[in-house]
């Protein structure tokens, strides 16, 4: 289970540990995002920081209609009590958890400023 808040700006708000694959762990404040399909984006310096694996290059269409390539790096994540390898896509903005890395899990949040924040495991 991973609880978080939702902050004054109404953004619904996990802490998440994140592993490069030299073992260096870094603690992290991420925004839940259910637009995003992916798993995790985390921001250049953090990629760097950790000497994440490139993995591949891509092509995204964001919600204004623009378009953005971007960098994907291997990372892992303490996730349900486990390190879990997922793949990060490089974005230069506030970490954000997708809708991959919560697959198979319920979410709800309590919408108010300090409202709770709760992602477990599906009980089906």
């Amino acid at each position: 289970m991973t609880e978080g808040t939702v902050n004054s700006a109404y953004e619904a708000v996990v802490p998440l540990s994140v592993q490069g694959a030299a073992g260096k762990t870094r603690e992290i404040e991420t925004v839940v995002d259910t637009g995003f399909t992916g798993y995790l984006t985390l921001p250049p310096a953090l990629v760097r920081e950790l000497a994440l694996p490139f993995v591949t290059s891509g092509r995204v269409t964001l919600a204004d209609g623009s378009e953005a390539s971007f960098d994907t790096y291997e990372v892992a994540v303490l996730w349900e009590g486990r390190l879990k390898e997922v793949f990060a896509d490089e974005a230069d903005t506030t970490p954000l958890v997708g809708m991959l890395l919560m697959d198979g899990c319920d979410l709800t949040i309590q919408v108010r400023n300090g409202g709770r924040v709760l992602v477990q495991p599906s009980a089906e």
